[in-house]
């Protein structure tokens, strides 16, 4: 890749509101990111990403510091949820379990994963996002259907 693409690659990254550019071209790839600015006292936006890995997060019990209505949905969320590790949506979107409707899904529940396997996709904003696994071990629960709406935050797998 020459330096004028790459320039106006990083004059494209600087006009518009995203905060990573990533470019294949053949076998070469180029991959631009920068902090996102944001105004004082605007609210912060999700910028589109093209790969998404999932920070490991663990049931917790809701303490004093959580809202009434907030210890209910998280208690509603997490009842009847097999023991083990929760792999949740990192943003709103549309879940695929598979990378085409012919296709067969990425996990099955009781599939053996290893930390970086692809899960899933969510779709937002038109850009197809890879949720991979953050830890090694068995599928024990799909908490969603492919097709399906999600929320931020929404259980989407239990790893044992």
């Amino acid at each position: 890749m020459d330096l004028r693409k790459i320039k106006k690659l990083i004059d494209l990254l600087e006009e518009s509101n995203l905060t990573e550019l990533e470019i294949k071209e053949g076998e070469e790839t180029i991959r631009l990111t920068r902090a996102a600015r944001v105004a004082a006292n605007a609210p912060a936006a999700a910028a589109p990403v093209t790969h998404v890995h999932v920070e490991q997060q663990r049931l917790s019990t809701a303490g004093p510091n959580h809202a009434p209505h907030e210890e209910t949905v998280h208690a509603a969320s997490h009842r009847d949820l097999p023991d083990g590790h929760i792999l949740r949506a990192p943003m709103v979107g549309t879940y695929f379990g598979s990378p085409n409707p012919e296709a067969p899904p990425f996990v099955k529940v009781g599939q053996h994963v290893k930390a970086g396997d692809v899960l899933g996709i969510i779709e937002a904003m038109k850009m197809f996002n890879q949720i991979e696994a953050d830890v090694s071990g068995t599928i024990a629960a799909i908490l969603v259907q492919s097709g399906e709406p999600v929320e931020f935050d929404e259980p989407l797998f239990v790893i044992a």
